[in-house]
Protein backbone atom coordinates (compact mmCIF):
# COMPACT_ATOMS: atom_id res chain seq x y z
CA UNK A 1 0.00 0.00 0.00
CA UNK A 2 1.36 3.20 -1.09
CA UNK A 3 0.08 6.85 -0.11
CA UNK A 4 -2.54 7.08 -3.10
CA UNK A 5 -2.32 3.88 -4.43
CA UNK A 6 -2.39 0.02 -3.36
CA UNK A 7 -0.23 -2.61 -5.52
CA UNK A 8 -1.25 -6.56 -6.02
CA UNK A 9 1.11 -8.55 -6.65
CA UNK A 10 0.15 -11.05 -9.34
CA UNK A 11 3.39 -13.10 -9.62
CA UNK A 12 7.12 -11.48 -7.97
CA UNK A 13 9.63 -10.15 -9.74
CA UNK A 14 12.95 -12.36 -9.43
CA UNK A 15 16.06 -10.84 -9.91
CA UNK A 16 16.03 -12.05 -13.37
CA UNK A 17 12.50 -11.61 -14.73
CA UNK A 18 9.41 -8.76 -14.15
CA UNK A 19 6.70 -9.93 -12.50
CA UNK A 20 3.00 -8.63 -12.77
CA UNK A 21 0.94 -6.52 -10.76
CA UNK A 22 -2.38 -4.69 -10.37
CA UNK A 23 -2.13 -0.60 -9.35
CA UNK A 24 -5.31 0.13 -7.62
CA UNK A 25 -5.96 3.83 -7.68
CA UNK A 26 -7.15 4.80 -4.48
CA UNK A 27 -9.39 8.27 -3.79
CA UNK A 28 -6.11 8.98 -1.18
CA UNK A 29 -3.99 11.97 -1.27
CA UNK A 30 -1.04 12.91 0.03
CA UNK A 31 0.80 16.75 -0.20
CA UNK A 32 4.64 17.00 1.13
CA UNK A 33 5.82 13.89 1.59
CA UNK A 34 3.39 13.69 4.67
CA UNK A 35 1.17 10.77 2.89
CA UNK A 36 -2.02 9.92 3.37
CA UNK A 37 -4.09 12.63 4.43
CA UNK A 38 -7.10 12.35 6.58
CA UNK A 39 -9.82 13.08 4.13
CA UNK A 40 -10.30 11.37 0.66
CA UNK A 41 -11.32 12.90 -2.73
CA UNK A 42 -14.19 10.99 -4.41
CA UNK A 43 -13.16 9.63 -7.79
CA UNK A 44 -9.83 10.80 -8.04
CA UNK A 45 -8.22 7.04 -8.08
CA UNK A 46 -10.43 6.38 -11.29
CA UNK A 47 -9.49 9.76 -13.34
CA UNK A 48 -5.66 9.09 -11.95
CA UNK A 49 -6.10 5.54 -13.88
CA UNK A 50 -7.27 6.75 -17.02
CA UNK A 51 -5.37 9.58 -17.40
CA UNK A 52 -2.22 7.62 -16.41
CA UNK A 53 -3.36 4.68 -19.04
CA UNK A 54 -3.95 7.06 -21.83
CA UNK A 55 -0.33 8.75 -21.71
CA UNK A 56 0.96 5.62 -21.29
CA UNK A 57 -0.73 4.55 -24.64
CA UNK A 58 0.10 7.10 -26.16
CA UNK A 59 3.85 6.75 -24.99
CA UNK A 60 4.33 3.69 -26.43
CA UNK A 61 2.49 4.65 -30.04
CA UNK A 62 6.39 6.52 -30.21
CA UNK A 63 8.08 4.03 -29.07
CA UNK A 64 8.89 4.90 -25.49
CA UNK A 65 9.18 1.58 -23.29
CA UNK A 66 6.71 1.62 -20.29
CA UNK A 67 6.09 -0.98 -17.78
CA UNK A 68 2.36 -0.79 -18.78
CA UNK A 69 -0.07 -3.85 -19.36
CA UNK A 70 -3.42 -2.62 -19.85
CA UNK A 71 -6.68 -1.51 -17.90
CA UNK A 72 -8.65 -3.98 -16.14
CA UNK A 73 -12.58 -3.34 -16.58
CA UNK A 74 -15.34 -4.40 -14.18
CA UNK A 75 -15.70 -7.92 -16.18
CA UNK A 76 -11.87 -8.42 -15.07
CA UNK A 77 -10.77 -8.35 -18.52
CA UNK A 78 -7.14 -6.93 -19.49
CA UNK A 79 -8.55 -3.99 -22.31
CA UNK A 80 -6.76 -0.93 -24.11
CA UNK A 81 -8.26 2.40 -23.10
CA UNK A 82 -10.12 2.66 -26.25
CA UNK A 83 -12.07 -0.36 -25.34
CA UNK A 84 -13.09 0.81 -21.50
CA UNK A 85 -17.01 0.97 -21.59
CA UNK A 86 -16.79 2.56 -17.90
CA UNK A 87 -14.52 4.08 -15.78
CA UNK A 88 -11.81 1.94 -13.58
CA UNK A 89 -9.11 2.65 -10.86
CA UNK A 90 -6.87 -0.93 -11.89
CA UNK A 91 -4.35 -1.13 -14.20
CA UNK A 92 -1.63 -4.32 -14.85
CA UNK A 93 1.15 -3.79 -14.72
CA UNK A 94 5.03 -5.25 -14.77
CA UNK A 95 6.96 -5.69 -11.74
CA UNK A 96 10.21 -4.86 -11.33
CA UNK A 97 12.69 -5.29 -8.19
CA UNK A 98 13.13 -2.32 -5.41
CA UNK A 99 16.27 -2.50 -3.76
CA UNK A 100 16.51 0.81 -1.01
CA UNK A 101 19.54 2.35 -0.60
CA UNK A 102 21.28 1.06 3.00
CA UNK A 103 20.85 4.25 5.57
CA UNK A 104 23.30 5.17 7.90
CA UNK A 105 24.48 7.58 10.35
CA UNK A 106 27.89 9.45 10.22
CA UNK A 107 27.81 12.28 12.84
CA UNK A 108 24.25 14.61 12.97
CA UNK A 109 24.16 13.45 9.02
CA UNK A 110 21.73 10.99 7.59
CA UNK A 111 23.56 8.77 4.72
CA UNK A 112 22.62 6.78 2.01
CA UNK A 113 24.54 3.96 1.21
CA UNK A 114 23.65 3.12 -2.77
CA UNK A 115 26.58 0.80 -3.72
CA UNK A 116 23.73 -2.11 -4.48
CA UNK A 117 23.17 -0.52 -7.89
CA UNK A 118 26.13 -1.30 -10.51
CA UNK A 119 26.15 -0.79 -14.09
CA UNK A 120 25.51 -4.94 -14.30
CA UNK A 121 22.38 -5.17 -12.30
CA UNK A 122 19.40 -5.76 -14.37
CA UNK A 123 15.34 -5.44 -13.46
CA UNK A 124 15.29 -2.71 -10.89
CA UNK A 125 13.41 0.34 -10.54
CA UNK A 126 16.37 3.74 -10.59
CA UNK A 127 15.94 5.58 -7.46
CA UNK A 128 15.33 8.59 -8.97
CA UNK A 129 12.75 10.98 -9.81
CA UNK A 130 13.24 12.59 -13.56
CA UNK A 131 11.40 16.35 -13.39
CA UNK A 132 10.77 18.19 -16.78
CA UNK A 133 10.33 22.27 -15.97
CA UNK A 134 8.47 23.87 -19.35
CA UNK A 135 7.21 27.00 -17.19
CA UNK A 136 8.07 28.26 -13.58
CA UNK A 137 4.44 28.84 -12.26
CA UNK A 138 4.20 30.23 -8.76
CA UNK A 139 5.05 27.54 -5.85
CA UNK A 140 7.57 25.75 -7.66
CA UNK A 141 10.08 24.86 -6.32
CA UNK A 142 12.95 26.19 -8.07
CA UNK A 143 12.36 29.76 -6.06
CA UNK A 144 12.90 28.44 -2.74
CA UNK A 145 16.32 26.41 -4.14
CA UNK A 146 17.46 29.26 -5.65
CA UNK A 147 16.64 31.80 -2.85
CA UNK A 148 18.88 29.66 0.05
CA UNK A 149 21.04 29.09 -2.39
CA UNK A 150 20.67 25.37 -2.61
CA UNK A 151 20.95 25.64 -6.86
CA UNK A 152 22.28 28.35 -8.53
CA UNK A 153 21.19 29.91 -12.50
CA UNK A 154 23.83 28.46 -14.33
CA UNK A 155 23.42 24.78 -12.86
CA UNK A 156 19.39 25.37 -13.91
CA UNK A 157 20.28 26.67 -17.85
CA UNK A 158 19.39 30.23 -17.10
CA UNK A 159 20.89 33.39 -17.73
CA UNK A 160 18.69 35.63 -15.31
CA UNK A 161 16.44 35.64 -12.07
CA UNK A 162 12.99 34.08 -12.90
CA UNK A 163 9.99 35.38 -12.00
CA UNK A 164 6.63 33.55 -11.11
CA UNK A 165 4.71 32.65 -14.15
CA UNK A 166 7.44 32.70 -16.41
CA UNK A 167 7.57 30.16 -19.47
CA UNK A 168 10.85 29.11 -19.95
CA UNK A 169 12.56 29.02 -23.26
CA UNK A 170 13.99 25.38 -23.51
CA UNK A 171 12.77 23.10 -20.83
CA UNK A 172 14.67 22.55 -17.34
CA UNK A 173 15.65 18.86 -17.15
CA UNK A 174 15.54 17.92 -12.86
CA UNK A 175 16.42 15.15 -11.06
CA UNK A 176 16.22 14.34 -7.32
CA UNK A 177 16.27 11.29 -5.07
CA UNK A 178 13.19 8.66 -4.79
CA UNK A 179 13.82 6.22 -2.03
CA UNK A 180 15.03 8.77 0.45
CA UNK A 181 12.85 9.54 3.74
CA UNK A 182 12.72 13.29 2.54
CA UNK A 183 13.74 13.31 -1.40
CA UNK A 184 16.63 16.08 -1.97
CA UNK A 185 17.72 17.79 -5.38
CA UNK A 186 20.96 16.49 -6.42
CA UNK A 187 23.34 17.18 -9.88
CA UNK A 188 23.05 15.04 -13.14
CA UNK A 189 26.46 13.54 -11.88
CA UNK A 190 25.71 12.48 -8.48
CA UNK A 191 22.47 10.87 -10.21
CA UNK A 192 24.91 9.23 -12.76
CA UNK A 193 26.92 7.41 -9.73
CA UNK A 194 24.12 6.65 -7.00
CA UNK A 195 21.68 5.00 -9.86
CA UNK A 196 24.83 2.49 -11.23
CA UNK A 197 24.35 4.65 -15.18
CA UNK A 198 26.55 4.69 -17.80
CA UNK A 199 26.84 7.78 -20.11
CA UNK A 200 25.00 6.39 -22.09
CA UNK A 201 22.44 5.70 -20.07
CA UNK A 202 21.75 8.91 -18.78
CA UNK A 203 21.52 10.47 -21.99
CA UNK A 204 19.31 8.10 -22.82
CA UNK A 205 17.19 9.02 -19.46
CA UNK A 206 16.87 12.24 -21.25
CA UNK A 207 16.03 11.55 -24.24
CA UNK A 208 13.15 9.77 -22.72
CA UNK A 209 12.20 12.92 -20.60
CA UNK A 210 12.31 14.85 -23.60
CA UNK A 211 9.78 12.59 -25.25
CA UNK A 212 7.71 12.43 -22.76
CA UNK A 213 7.33 16.29 -21.80
CA UNK A 214 6.30 16.58 -25.39
CA UNK A 215 4.04 14.15 -25.33
CA UNK A 216 2.45 15.51 -22.34
CA UNK A 217 2.40 18.79 -23.73
CA UNK A 218 0.53 17.70 -26.52
CA UNK A 219 -2.39 15.69 -25.15
CA UNK A 220 -2.25 18.57 -22.61
CA UNK A 221 -2.88 21.00 -24.87
CA UNK A 222 -5.68 19.58 -26.54
CA UNK A 223 -7.65 20.12 -23.27
CA UNK A 224 -6.73 23.61 -23.36
CA UNK A 225 -4.01 23.12 -20.62
CA UNK A 226 -0.77 23.93 -20.13
CA UNK A 227 2.10 21.32 -19.02
CA UNK A 228 3.92 23.51 -16.68
CA UNK A 229 6.31 20.77 -15.11
CA UNK A 230 5.91 16.92 -14.25
CA UNK A 231 7.88 13.92 -13.10
CA UNK A 232 8.19 10.34 -14.31
CA UNK A 233 10.02 7.11 -12.83
CA UNK A 234 12.00 4.90 -14.47
CA UNK A 235 13.17 1.41 -14.29
CA UNK A 236 15.64 -1.15 -15.78
CA UNK A 237 13.38 -4.28 -17.20
CA UNK A 238 14.63 -7.95 -17.31
CA UNK A 239 17.39 -6.99 -20.40
CA UNK A 240 18.44 -3.95 -18.58
CA UNK A 241 16.27 -1.67 -21.30
CA UNK A 242 14.89 1.60 -19.96
CA UNK A 243 10.91 1.80 -19.42
CA UNK A 244 8.92 4.14 -17.78
CA UNK A 245 7.10 3.08 -14.97
CA UNK A 246 4.84 4.17 -11.83
CA UNK A 247 2.54 6.78 -13.80
CA UNK A 248 2.33 9.82 -16.28
CA UNK A 249 0.44 12.43 -16.98
CA UNK A 250 -1.99 12.89 -14.73
CA UNK A 251 -2.67 15.77 -11.82
CA UNK A 252 -0.15 14.36 -9.69
CA UNK A 253 2.65 13.69 -11.51
CA UNK A 254 2.04 17.10 -14.02
CA UNK A 255 1.15 20.46 -12.91
CA UNK A 256 -0.91 21.62 -15.22
CA UNK A 257 -2.21 25.82 -15.54
CA UNK A 258 -5.77 26.65 -17.81
CA UNK A 259 -5.58 30.29 -18.08
CA UNK A 260 -2.91 30.50 -15.55
CA UNK A 261 -4.98 28.71 -13.16
CA UNK A 262 -3.49 26.05 -11.14
CA UNK A 263 -5.35 22.37 -12.04
CA UNK A 264 -3.28 19.58 -10.32
CA UNK A 265 -2.94 18.44 -6.99
CA UNK A 266 -0.93 22.33 -6.66
CA UNK A 267 -4.70 23.38 -5.37
CA UNK A 268 -4.57 21.34 -2.46
CA UNK A 269 -1.05 22.25 -1.28
CA UNK A 270 -1.73 26.30 -2.14
CA UNK A 271 -4.46 25.28 0.62
CA UNK A 272 -2.44 23.66 3.16
CA UNK A 273 0.50 25.75 2.34
CA UNK A 274 -1.66 28.69 4.84
CA UNK A 275 -2.51 26.05 7.94
CA UNK A 276 -0.77 25.67 11.23
CA UNK A 277 0.07 22.21 10.06
CA UNK A 278 2.45 23.06 6.99
CA UNK A 279 4.16 25.36 9.05
CA UNK A 280 5.22 22.38 11.72
CA UNK A 281 5.93 20.15 8.57
CA UNK A 282 8.42 22.18 7.48
CA UNK A 283 9.77 22.76 11.04
CA UNK A 284 10.52 18.92 11.47
CA UNK A 285 11.78 18.61 8.10
CA UNK A 286 14.28 21.84 9.10
CA UNK A 287 15.31 19.83 12.56
CA UNK A 288 15.18 16.05 11.12
CA UNK A 289 18.03 17.47 8.54
CA UNK A 290 19.81 19.34 11.25
CA UNK A 291 19.85 16.28 13.71
CA UNK A 292 20.25 13.44 10.90
CA UNK A 293 16.94 12.18 11.89
CA UNK A 294 15.43 9.91 9.41
CA UNK A 295 11.78 10.42 10.19
CA UNK A 296 11.30 13.86 10.37
CA UNK A 297 6.79 12.87 10.91
CA UNK A 298 7.89 11.94 14.69
CA UNK A 299 9.07 15.59 15.04
CA UNK A 300 5.99 16.96 13.75
CA UNK A 301 3.54 17.81 16.82
CA UNK A 302 0.68 19.30 14.38
CA UNK A 303 -2.07 16.94 12.58
CA UNK A 304 -2.96 18.00 9.52
CA UNK A 305 -6.67 19.66 9.29
CA UNK A 306 -9.31 17.88 6.44
CA UNK A 307 -10.12 20.03 3.24
CA UNK A 308 -12.58 22.33 3.01
CA UNK A 309 -15.50 19.96 1.97
CA UNK A 310 -16.49 23.30 -0.31
CA UNK A 311 -12.83 22.72 -1.95
CA UNK A 312 -12.49 18.63 -1.57
CA UNK A 313 -16.15 18.65 -3.98
CA UNK A 314 -14.47 20.85 -6.73
CA UNK A 315 -10.84 19.31 -6.77
CA UNK A 316 -12.87 16.24 -7.40
CA UNK A 317 -14.99 17.27 -10.24
CA UNK A 318 -11.17 19.07 -11.39
CA UNK A 319 -10.04 15.35 -11.49
CA UNK A 320 -12.91 13.79 -13.32
CA UNK A 321 -13.43 17.06 -15.85
CA UNK A 322 -9.41 16.55 -16.66
CA UNK A 323 -9.59 13.28 -17.48
CA UNK A 324 -12.58 13.66 -19.74
CA UNK A 325 -11.17 16.70 -21.19
CA UNK A 326 -7.29 14.95 -21.68
CA UNK A 327 -8.65 11.72 -23.31
CA UNK A 328 -11.93 13.31 -24.97
CA UNK A 329 -14.26 10.85 -23.57
CA UNK A 330 -17.35 11.69 -21.35
CA UNK A 331 -16.39 8.84 -19.26
CA UNK A 332 -16.93 10.90 -15.99
CA UNK A 333 -20.74 12.34 -15.43
CA UNK A 334 -19.25 15.95 -14.74
CA UNK A 335 -19.21 19.60 -15.89
CA UNK A 336 -16.28 20.95 -18.26
CA UNK A 337 -12.87 21.68 -17.16
CA UNK A 338 -13.51 25.29 -17.98
CA UNK A 339 -17.05 25.43 -15.98
CA UNK A 340 -14.72 23.83 -12.62
CA UNK A 341 -11.93 26.27 -13.30
CA UNK A 342 -14.60 28.69 -13.23
CA UNK A 343 -15.99 27.52 -10.03
CA UNK A 344 -12.68 26.72 -8.60
CA UNK A 345 -11.71 30.63 -9.49
CA UNK A 346 -15.05 31.99 -7.13
CA UNK A 347 -14.24 29.55 -4.67
CA UNK A 348 -10.81 31.65 -4.24
CA UNK A 349 -13.17 35.23 -4.70
CA UNK A 350 -14.72 33.89 -1.80
CA UNK A 351 -11.72 34.18 0.22
CA UNK A 352 -10.28 37.21 -0.61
Amino acid sequence: MGSVKDLEIIKKPTREEMGIGRFHFSDRYSVFDWGEMPDHIEWKGAALCIMGAYCFERLEEKGVRTHYRGLVDEKGRLIHFDELENPTNIMEIHLVNVYKPRVYQDGNQLKYDYSVYTPELKNYLIPLEIIYRNGLPEGSSVFKRLSMGLVTLEQLGLDHMPKPGEKLAKPIFDVSTKLEKHDRYITWDEAKRIAGLKDEELEEIKRILFIVNETITEVASKAHLENEDGKIELAFDDQRRLMVVDVVGTLDECRFTYNGIQVSKEIARIYYRRTEWYRAVEEAKREAAEKGIEDWKSLCKVQPPKLDPKLRGIISKMYMAAANAITNRKLFNVPSLAETVKEYEEYIGELR
